[in-house]
């Protein structure tokens, strides 16, 4: 039987390294993005746009995607925005709210939506960061939304008795948000000194392209299960041998 995965926000970045990784292990690819995945054409790639901060878009975007899809074997919850780089005095609370509708409450409204479908569901991957446990000055929405993404695994684990569910890191990778982390002119390095890490990490391979991130998550998936149900794991603390 042909394997399944859904794949929030892969028009891009690791989303988008996400897809063809698994297109290429023979996977039917679901996925949910606000541009599209563009550049790749093959009937096993099903792909339906959607704007996750208009949560009234979600459902019917599901609907069109998943309604005749009765199993999938991952669910990579991945979408999410950085959010601006300030003081977290300096952040309106409007911004916040935005990161939080994307980053969070919109994943809320998938895993809600995939449980009312009763759907058989072997492992939801919701793509967390280091950020959600370690704090930096500037990264103030980013950091409360991946924090708040890692409880809503540990919620919402014990309601999906039969599925795995993990808040998993994926370490460094090189996408459009390290253009705006490493533009000089958008974020201040000696103001913000963790940025700084960054961007002597770009180029190197402790920042890897999303298609080596992608390869690298897919090895390691399967060893998500060896943590209890809701845990929070960092890539970079597992072994990544297949």
């Amino acid at each position: 039987m042909t394997q399944s995965v859904f794949i929030t926000g892969n028009s891009g970045g690791l989303g988008y390294g996400l897809t063809a990784e698994y297109l290429s292990r023979g996977y039917e690819v679901y996925g949910l993005s606000r541009r599209g995945c563009t550049g790749i054409d093959t009937k096993a790639l099903h792909d339906v746009r959607c704007d996750l901060s208009r949560a009234s878009a979600i459902v019917p975007a599901l609907e069109s995607l998943l309604g005749e899809v009765s199993r999938l074997n991952l669910v990579f919850l991945n979408a999410g925005v950085l959010g601006d780089i300030r003081d977290i005095t300096e952040t309106p609370l409007a911004d916040i709210l935005r990161v939080m509708d994307i980053n969070v409450w919109a994943n809320k409204i998938i895993l809600d939506w995939l449980h009312a479908r009763e759907l058989g569901i072997e492992q939801i991957v919701l793509i967390s960061s280091g950020a959600a446990v370690k704090s930096h000055k500037g990264w103030g929405a980013y950091s409360l939304s991946k924090a708040t993404l890692n409880m809503l695994s540990q919620l919402y684990a014990p309601e999906y008795p039969d599925t795995h569910l993990c808040a998993l890191a994926p370490g460094l990778v090189d996408t459009a948000m390290q253009d705006h982390l490493c533009n000089p002119d958008e974020v201040d390095v000696d103001r913000y000194p963790s940025v700084q890490k960054l961007r002597a990490a770009r180029g190197t391979d402790r920042m890897p392209t999303p298609q080596a991130a992608a390869q690298r998550l897919a090895q390691v998936i399967p060893k998500l299960k060896d943590h209890p149900s809701g845990s929070f794991v960092d890539v970079r603390t597992m072994n990544a041998a297949p």
